[in-house]
């Protein structure tokens, strides 16, 4: 292709992005503007299907810097994607397909959902490590399945980010050499210059990753084309460092931090597009011969998938297309669950449910934040990533569960992570992002209390049960014996549009009295039934145990009690009023109790009893006496 039509269709993206900010009167139109030459050379290189964006093989591309959605959206309206011009127009507006940010399942031909910056780089490690697992289930040394490349955009605010460099790590460690990350270093943010901020040695450091650096000017056709050819064939993951000019175009505004994050003004745009040989009069326009020649992806695209499914018939792979087959549709009749006959930590029989479906699930895989051992999520005789199950994620928290949530989305694959559950600090954003976008992501966290014990009130969970219950569509599973963890992990399988959170106990909790119903698909049921109940007394995890001994004592003084375990607060408030009515009787007191800060179950209990403080370092038997987790305790706050 010609330089000079290049340069039209990059001129026609930069002023396609100018005018959405500018109706909205809101966006960020200097990325976009200052990214355009890259993004019509990465059309000529892009291997993608508009017509069935969901092609397995096709090439992944991630905007990391989720704010650029002027090229985003004009794009995917260019690439024929479906949106249509009225759709730019209705840029950042209540409902549109264009939101201010990119959504997954929202905007078709979205690969995740980013936003907050260096989601985006963590997620193409994911995608990465997704196609590099499927392949090594599904290619042959002699053919290949799966072979597409992951891209990924992002500027200097996703590198400053700390998440970036643990995902960076992960990728240069494990040699991901499809991954080709575009670093377009205009060197501004919001307040200015980088140089207010940042002054390290940005190739060096990828260097020092394992990663492949190219350096080149962000706005040279050639240049850009060499690099994506020569990444292409690398053996290692590839950081091309764009060096380009933010609001490339926009005349006084072009390099300056003042066009990142505003409009640019009717005037600047209508010189801009003057100066370029525009009609300055015309907004969201596209000439006929630039359409034509980004639409070439739809019939280019299509051709790709033809030729995939033909190479699937044709080639010798039928092994490899019965694994690929097996990944894509799990088969749960397959898992054959443990019993528990004793006391055993919530985190034990967790792993050995685990085990039993990585046994049943093929594409059932995972790791943990270097806490295997104690998290217990190690899958036995699996092996090792990318050819084995069990991924060593590193001390790497956040990258690891951003990591995980693109693997859930690559397509055939069920992902794990796994840490103590007051590390889930660490990793919350991309927790947010997993509820918000509808990723299932299973979390495993263990050590869910003040039962961690002698580590002290550092390692001792107390608001993080309130926190993750009060993020939308995110459940939370507090499962008190092995029983109810098992009802749990079938009921966390079949919800494919949520995650869900396992949080597990260190300390043995006692097997319970009777036999775990259905009805903990539902959130919470009756363990223990008096007809007679003046009294129900509401708890997750090991307070159930502390209930139901509770319940002992009061009934030995005559006070007849309901005991009700509640392992996933946020499934039984789901629940319709018969249902609530049927567990909480009316005519009974309610009290809730939990090791925990516990403000959630004032929506249900007249009585809370919970921790009000930060822990201590003890033993964990101290540590529940000391805090009132006790028979004796209990009975004194509810008299």
């Amino acid at each position: 292709m010609s330089n000079i039509m290049r340069q039209k269709m990059a001129d026609s993206i930069r002023f396609l992005a100018a005018d959405m900010v500018q109706a909205a009167n809101s966006g960020h139109p200097g990325a976009p503007m200052g990214l355009a030459d890259i993004a019509v050379v990465l059309s000529e290189h892009l291997n993608h299907n508009p017509k069935n964006p969901d092609f397995l093989n096709r090439d992944r591309l991630v905007f990391s810097g989720g704010h650029a959605t002027g090229l985003i959206y004009s794009l995917y309206y260019l690439w024929g994607y479906g949106l249509e011009v009225e759709d730019l127009k209705n840029f950042r507006q209540l409902d549109s397909l264009t939101p201010g940010h990119p959504e997954y399942g929202h905007t078709k031909g979205i690969e995740i959902t980013t936003g907050p910056l260096g989601q985006g780089i963590a997620n193409a490690v994911g995608f990465s490590m997704a196609s590099k697992f499927t392949g090594a289930q599904v290619n042959s040394d002699t053919a290949a399945l799966i072979d597409h490349n992951v891209y990924c955009l992002c500027g200097d605010g996703d590198l400053e980010e700390g998440l970036s460099y643990e995902a960076c790590s992960i990728a240069g460690h494990n040699k991901l050499d499809n991954l080709i990350l575009i670093f377009d270093s205009n060197k501004i943010t919001i307040e200015g210059s980088t140089e207010l901020s940042i002054s390290e040695n940005i190739p060096m450091r990828f260097k020092s990753q394992g990663w492949d650096v190219l350096e080149i000017d962000g706005h040279n056709f050639e240049e850009i084309d060499a690099a994506l050819t020569t990444a292409k064939s690398n053996t290692k993951p590839t950081i091309i460092i764009a060096h380009t000019l933010i609001a490339k175009g926009a005349g006084k505004l072009e390099g300056s931090h003042h066009a990142h994050g505003a409009p640019l003004g009717d005037d600047v745009i209508a010189q801009a597009k003057k100066d370029a040989g525009f009609d300055p009069e015309k907004t969201f326009h596209v000439d006929e011969d630039v359409l034509v020649r980004f639409r070439c992806a739809i019939e280019e695209g299509d051709l790709l998938e033809r030729e995939w499914i033909h190479r699937q018939k044709t080639l010798p792979l039928m092994e490899q297309n019965e694994a690929l087959t097996a990944l894509q549709n799990p088969d749960f009749s397959r898992i054959q669950y443990p019993t528990f006959e004793k006391a055993e930590a919530t985190r034990g029989t967790n792993g050995k449910i685990m085990n039993a479906i990585a046994r049943g699930i093929p594409s059932f895989l995972g790791g943990s934040a270097d806490l295997s051992p104690s998290n217990k999520t190690n899958l036995n005789d699996m092996g090792v990533f990318p050819k084995g199950r069990n991924i060593y994620f590193g001390i790497r928290e956040h990258a690891m569960a951003s990591i995980v949530n693109a693997m859930a989305l690559y397509g055939p694959l069920m992902p794990f992570s796994a840490t103590f559950f007051v590390f889930s600090d660490y990793l919350k954003p991309a927790a947010r992002i997993a509820a918000l976008t509808g990723i299932q992501q299973f979390f495993i966290w263990t050590h869910d209390s003040i039962g961690v014990g002698e580590d002290g009130p550092t390692h001792q969970p107390i608001e993080h049960l309130s926190q993750f219950r009060a993020l939308p569509n995110f459940y939370v599973w507090r499962p008190a014996d092995g029983a109810e963890n098992i009802e749990a992990w079938k009921t966390a399988l079949a919800m494919n549009t949520s995650p869900s959170a396992f949080v597990c106990s260190r300390q043995n909790l006692a097997v319970l009295p009777s036999p775990v119903s259905g009805e903990v698909s539902k959130g919470g049921y009756l363990v223990s039934e008096d007809e007679n109940a003046v009294m129900t007394l509401m708890a997750s995890g090991s307070e159930v145990e502390l209930a139901l001994k509770v319940k002992e004592t009061l009934n030995a003084k005559d006070v007849p009690v309901n005991v009700v375990s509640v392992p996933c607060y946020d499934l039984f408030i789901e629940q319709d009023a018969a249902y609530m009515a049927s567990i909480i009787k009316s005519d009974t007191k309610t009290v809730a109790i939990e090791a925990a800060r516990g403000l959630e179950w004032y929506r249900l209990a007249d009585t809370v009893i919970a921790m009000d403080t930060f822990g201590a370092s003890a033993p964990a038997g101290q540590l529940f006496e000391k805090f009132g987790f006790s028979v004796d305790s209990i009975i004194e706050k509810i008299k």
